[in-house]
């Protein structure tokens, strides 16, 4: 959603407080902390024609190129991600 629809939808009042908001709150605080924890170290190799995609998809994102990565592999992973046949 681009910034000019997401401010015309609250301005239609389209946006509703949830009941429970402390524990909505507590519960994405805690799952926003456990998806960013980085524990684990990998090395990985790439064809440099990948990672130079990887690396402009990154900058349209605004992100640097290693955490561009990892959010991708995080998206699969928690199966976001459906294959194509």
């Amino acid at each position: 959603m681009r910034e000019q629809e997401l401010l015309e939808s609250v301005e239609r009042d389209e946006w509703k407080t949830v009941k429970n908001v402390k524990e909505e709150a507590a519960f994405a605080k805690k799952a926003a902390a456990n998806s960013i924890r980085k524990d684990e170290r990998i090395t990985l190799r790439l064809s440099s024609i990948d990672l130079d995609k990887l690396k402009q998809k990154a900058v349209y994102k605004g992100l640097p190129y290693q955490t561009f990565i990892a959010s991708v592999l995080h998206e699969y992973a928690a199966g976001h991600f459906t294959e194509v046949k």
